[in-house]
């Protein structure tokens, strides 16, 4: 039997346990939930860590959002991660909760039973604790050139589409490139330099079927790849932990069609 081991330097160890302060009567809180947090901080050369931390419920938000700003501001302030909308908009709170890629700010406490684990995006590389580097993630969403382009006279108002084409952006446009989609892919997970990945080839068919858009074959040459399009497997990981409920594993399909179209 093979047995693989982790690099010394990456194995995860038991970090700090912080216990829940004690309430404004100065007694123990009633309800409390213990969240298991990734820790890791590069400059310090030390192997990541799990910190525990007990946070009071009576004194917290509903979201595992509330619960990780309560750690940071109450608890312990060297915590770091990505946070902004608190809305399900902008996509910065991304990470694994509980085993499943999600947004904190839409992930509730609730529903998440026993300690809730908390940690970094998998398989991307991580700037600080919670908080990954996107710089691929980024620079595959710019390679599929994700704006409308033409080669007609650009019109005196405006690019005009009928409600029945502007309808077939629907499940699309809604994508917030949280990456949650990308990192529960394991095709991304082995080929993130090639691969593009469900949120790029997701947003790369919202331009293809645009009606607007005059540079469909050039959008399609550049996905003629043996890496770039057809290392989806459709495992449906993208679709089933998309926090919007969208489906990049359709769309990739449906690119693989229209590039079998224009070959025959």
């Amino acid at each position: 039997m093979v047995e693989i081991m982790l690099p010394k330097n990456s194995r995860v160890k038991k970090g700090k346990v912080w216990p829940a302060d004690k309430s404004a009567n100065g007694k123990k809180p009633k309800r409390t939930k213990e969240f298991k947090v990734y820790r890791y901080n590069p400059d310090e050369g030390a192997n990541p860590s799990v910190d525990t931390y007990t946070v009071d419920l009576d004194s917290c938000g509903p979201m595992v959002l509330d619960a990780l700003i309560k750690i940071k501001n109450e608890i312990d302030p060297t915590l770091s991660f990505r946070r902004s909308c608190r809305e399900g908009v902008c996509g910065s709170c991304a990470m694994n909760i509980a085993g499943g890629n999600t947004l904190a700010c839409t992930k509730a406490i609730n529903d998440c039973s026993g300690a809730v684990s908390v940690y970094p995006l998998p398989h991307m590389p991580v700037v600080k604790d919670l908080v990954p580097d996107l710089t691929n993630f980024y620079a595959q969403y710019a390679s599929i050139q994700p704006f409308l382009r033409t080669q007609t006279a650009e019109p005196e108002k405006e690019w005009k589409q009928s409600p029945e084409d502007r309808a077939k952006l629907d499940g699309l446009y809604e994508c917030i490139l949280c990456a949650s989609c990308s990192a529960s892919c394991p095709s991304y997970w082995w080929n993130s330099e090639r691969y593009l990945g469900p949120a790029a080839l997701l947003q790369s068919y919202r331009w293809l079927i645009d009606s607007r858009d005059e540079e469909t074959g050039e959008r399609l040459d550049n996905l003629e790849d043996p890496f770039r399009l057809y290392r989806c497997h459709t495992i449906m990981n993208c679709a089933n932990t998309c926090p919007k409920g969208l489906n990049p594993a359709q769309a990739i399909g449906e690119i693989k069609q229209m590039m079998v179209k224009r070959k025959t």
